[in-house]
């Protein structure tokens, strides 16, 4: 385990990874300035239970205080995140005085707008299975939240590692000409064209030879499908407005547009069933999050050689996330007993090592 004072030697060395104990607005003052590449974090649920002395957070008055709190830490964590990185925050909900408190969402909105946080994605986690409730007036609550806050426009993002890359074949006419997985073959689109009033003849020679090009690609590989948009032809999607739609702009200026997929499959949805992690806990904890639920961040946003943070690392998923996808990674918990559970975790091989993958 390591001591505060050595985080900085830690992260200029080849570790695979790291512990730290303490309050982790105190141990993340070691941290150098943008010094990780990636955070994946859940912090204590606020008004659900006693930390025993070790924290406060989440043991709040008000969920407003323990807003304000989370708030302080994360200014914390923008200061050691790389411009480029991300940060990727589970957090739930509870009732209080039986009205749901909306913390998830009240903490997204702070981080917006007092320290201009952006956020990319807001994603479902749906847990599955859960506990029986003993509520008879309202519904069973299966859900968290996972928010992916960026601090600028460009980050670092492998959309390749998370598409589904499975193989997709095409077919071939006796002319030679290439069929998609989904039937697309240009003939129809050919038609359309050359039989479309409304578009110029320039604009017609554009688009047959868009849509020729565009065929090759598929034929190639470049792209998995794609669907042609043409004026009078196909309604626009997201709206006609130009005003508000770069396609609907496209159509109108060109007299056409294309949608393209990519060849290596399609990107995740932001809706995930993944069953909660209870292995390696024995209190009340309401629901710990799974190795699972940090392998797509990682993958899309830590580089090979970057680093993994985790300010409330518990019982250490995401250090053995991190660790099993060839990525180092540090954790820091309030908790003796967790960070103990994580070493063992850790040392025990739960975890695979570089030198085995």
């Amino acid at each position: 385990m390591l001591e505060p004072e050595d985080v900085a030697d830690w992260l200029s060395s080849d570790s695979a990874n790291g512990l730290v104990h303490g309050d982790n607005r105190e141990v993340l003052q070691n941290f150098p300035d943008e010094s990780v590449d990636c955070i994946i974090t859940s912090p204590p649920y606020w008004g659900v239970r006693e930390y025993n002395g070790e924290s406060t957070l989440g043991n709040e008055d008000t969920f407003n205080d323990f807003i304000d709190n989370l708030l302080d830490i994360f200014s914390e964590l923008q200061r050691v995140l790389k411009p480029e990185g991300s940060f990727w925050l589970n957090i739930g909900d509870t009732y209080q005085n039986k009205d749901l408190a909306g913390v998830p969402w009240r903490t997204a909105l702070a981080m917006k707008d007092r320290q201009d946080w952006v956020l990319r994605n807001d994603i479902i986690w749906n847990k599955v299975k859960g506990n029986p409730s003993s509520a008879s007036d309202r519904l069973r609550v299966m859900h968290e939240y996972v928010f992916h806050f960026v601090q600028q426009q460009s980050y670092y993002y492998d959309d390749d590692a998370i598409r589904d890359d499975e193989d997709f074949e095409l077919t071939y006419k006796e002319n030679g000409d290439v069929v998609s997985p989904t039937g697309v073959s240009g003939a129809r689109y050919r038609r359309q064209i050359k039989n479309n009033e409304n578009l110029t003849e320039e604009e017609k020679e554009n688009a047959l030879e868009a849509l020729e090009e565009h065929l090759e690609m598929m034929k190639n590989r470049e792209i998995k499908d794609f669907r042609m948009v043409i004026r009078d032809q196909q309604r626009t999607t997201h709206g006609d407005s130009e005003d508000l739609s770069g396609r609907a702009r496209e159509k109108a200026e060109n007299g056409f547009y294309f949608l393209r997929y990519n060849a290596n499959g399609p990107m995740p949805e932001n809706i995930w069933d993944i069953v909660p992690e209870d292995e390696h806990r024995d209190d009340a904890h309401c629901a710990v999050y799974p190795v699972e639920l940090c392998e797509l961040p990682i993958k899309a946003t830590c580089p090979e050689d970057g680093v993994v943070l985790d300010p409330f690392v518990g019982t250490g998923t995401t250090v053995v996330a991190a660790n099993k996808l060839q990525r180092r990674a540090i954790g820091i918990d309030a908790s003796k007993d967790y960070l103990e559970t994580a070493k063992d975790r850790l040392d025990s091989g739960v975890q695979m090592t570089f030198d085995s993958l």
